[in-house]
């Protein structure tokens, strides 16, 4: 018994020293151990203060958009009431031309308390009549100030007195999460809040009009809502609504809606002359993929533009730029998509102003300048 006690604690001592020894450093029994490395959040930053509501900023926001109810009348030609799916429409007793009415409902936004309402082309095209009803109730034929279908955008023009407007927050701080409100009238059922995010800005490429430059956002747009207000949480508008992805026809979380960057160019350019002046270079082009670009003797990750074509006398033209030419950067900035924001870029240029094309031609670098004029009616 003193034996083992006088053995006992040296020996336990040295288990325990061993066992600490091992698990301070476990390299020593020759296998590794991987260590996770785990960061773990201030518990102080985790939770933000949000708005529990977002009725302010529709209280500020709804009194501005509209509902906007148009008829269309269409004449039938003797050969249509020949035809029996036009038959229901017509007097079988007299066969001489007869009208078909026909009504569509969208949305649009008070802009200015003159009476300046902004909507899509798409919701008012063709329309021999358009009346604008508010939410206060009151409601007025509305003049057609201009049209731009290259944008889808529209400027009406009511006349009531004390009218409500919105507010336009600049869009190129916008970002991928940002909490936007749509509002519109969808299906007629009056006007409707819908709440989303931000899902996708610059989106272009959807075949919806010629200058694309989307916001893209999951709050609900449905069949009406077209034309309506997508505003910020703060009840500023962002963007007017204009169409859905969707192959049932309702919301599927993808709608966009035209960025008020945008709408405010073309906008000032109706009400001023009628019509949207765009600058106009004349020259076709297509995106540069890496096989093009290896076939050119370019890094297979060279953005640019192949000038397709180039329209004969046009400032293009007579600037010197080839078919074959790669646009490589406009004004100095490289061309980094699909082309689309260069071409709105020149667009946005003012006749007269002058535009630097960096191209390559036969393996060597250069610039061109071109002049821009107006760009004619009749070009796509």
């Amino acid at each position: 018994m003193r034996i083992f006690s006088f053995l006992g604690w040296p020996v336990l001592t040295g288990i325990l020293a061993a066992a600490l020894i091992l698990q301070l450093y476990p390299e020593l029994t020759g296998h590794s151990q991987t260590r996770v490395e785990i960061r773990a959040a201030d518990s102080r930053g985790t939770i933000q203060q949000g708005p529990y509501s977002y009725a302010d900023a529709v209280d500020q926001a709804a009194p501005a958009v509209v509902n906007i109810y148009t008829r269309t009348h269409i004449d039938a030609d003797d050969e249509q009431t020949k035809n029996p799916l036009y038959r229901p429409y017509f007097n079988s007793d007299t066969p001489q031309k007869q009208e078909q009415v026909h009504t569509s409902l969208g949305s649009g936004v008070i802009i200015s308390p003159q009476g300046y309402v902004v909507t899509n082309n798409h919701v008012i095209a063709g329309a021999d009549s358009i009346v604008v009803a508010l939410r206060d109730g009151r409601e007025a034929v509305a003049s057609v100030v201009g049209t731009d279908p290259p944008t889808d955008i529209a400027v009406l023009k009511i006349n009531l007195p004390d009218l409500p407007d919105i507010t336009l927050a600049p869009t190129d701080q916008l970002r991928v999460g940002d909490v936007v409100l749509a509002i519109g009238n969808p299906f007629g059922v009056g006007q409707t809040v819908t709440q989303g995010i931000i899902s996708a800005t610059d989106r272009n490429r959807l075949g919806l009009s010629t200058y694309e430059d989307f916001i893209q956002t999951d709050a609900a747009i449905n069949p009406g809502n077209s034309g309506g207000a997508l505003i910020d949480p703060t009840g500023n508008l962002v963007g007017i609504n204009t169409a859905i992805f969707s192959k049932s026809g309702g919301s599927e979380g993808i709608g966009f809606a035209i960025p008020t960057d945008l709408v405010q160019q073309v906008l000032q350019d109706l009400i001023e002359r009628g019509r949207v002046i765009r600058g106009w270079v004349g020259v076709e082009a297509q995106a540069l993929n890496p096989r093009l670009a290896e076939s050119f003797g370019l890094d297979p990750n060279q953005h640019g533009l192949i000038i397709a074509g180039i329209y004969r006398d046009s400032p293009a033209h007579n600037a010197g730029l080839q078919p074959g030419d790669i646009l490589i950067a406009l004004d100095g900035e490289p061309i980094t998509d699909a082309g689309y924001s260069t071409m709105n870029a020149i667009a946005r240029l003012k006749p007269g102003e002058e535009a630097r094309f960096t191209i390559y031609r036969d393996g060597q670098q250069q610039d061109i300048v071109v002049t821009t004029t107006e760009r004619p009616a009749n070009v796509n």
